[in-house]
């Protein structure tokens, strides 16, 4: 099965997308784990796509298409894949299209999940990282009172995309580009909205009964 997952940020696609890609026994590839591990390893693309990322800006499409297109035409995704964080915006969804229609290929599903702004920002802003273990808490979900690290006593700091205003920037961002994606996924007839508020173990639920008719 051929899957892409659309929603804003914080909606949980990392989170989803892990789960839904083992149920299907399909690689998930997810264009966020690219850019981290460039910025991790010091990388001339990672330096790059770290400036765009500490704005709440997005990687621009050429940089992103070539890494995408290199990563599928790989073996294990030619029975199927999960695309997180790809296609971003109307142009890249064209590009997906003939680069599948070029390997005699078509998507099956777009799945959305949908989750309002405030949620949102009550979500990121929250989060606090560990500085020593990179371990990721939430003032109010994990009653975080302090700024130490339960797991290791490291120090807890927000990265500078989780901070508020970056947050909203980044909504902004994906109302802009990314949400027409929906309108151009549902004329091809393809798109399926998810509810992604609740307990994960619930959303999943709910995805995987949304992708069941899809499945071959």
């Amino acid at each position: 099965m051929r899957l892409v997952l659309v929603g804003p940020p914080g909606a949980g696609k990392g989170t989803q997308a892990q789960y839904i890609a083992s149920n299907l026994s399909i690689p998930k590839i997810s264009t966020g784990d690219i850019f981290r591990a460039n910025v991790s390893g010091g990388t001339e693309l990672g330096k790059l796509a770290k400036t765009y990322m500490d704005r709440g800006d997005l990687v621009p499409d050429e940089v992103t298409i070539a890494m995408v297109r290199d990563r599928l035409a790989e073996d294990d995704a030619q029975d199927g894949f999960l695309l997180d964080g790809f296609p971003r915006n109307v142009s890249q969804a064209e590009v997906l299209r003939d680069m599948l229609k070029d390997w005699g290929q078509t998507l099956d599903l777009v799945l959305e999940l949908v989750v309002d702004d405030e949620e949102v920002v009550r979500r990121l802003a929250g989060r606090r990282t560990c500085s020593q273990c990179g371990r990721i808490w939430h003032v109010e979900f994990d009653d975080k009172k302090d700024d130490i690290c339960d797991a290791c006593g490291g120090r807890l700091f927000q990265r500078d995309d989780d901070k508020e205003e970056t947050v909203r920037h980044r909504l902004e961002v994906y109302q802009e580009q990314t949400a027409p994606l929906v309108s151009f996924y549902v004329e091809e007839d393809i798109l399926v909205g998810v509810d992604a508020t609740g307990p994960v173990e619930e959303v999943t639920q709910r995805a995987m009964e949304a992708i069941r008719p899809y499945m071959g």
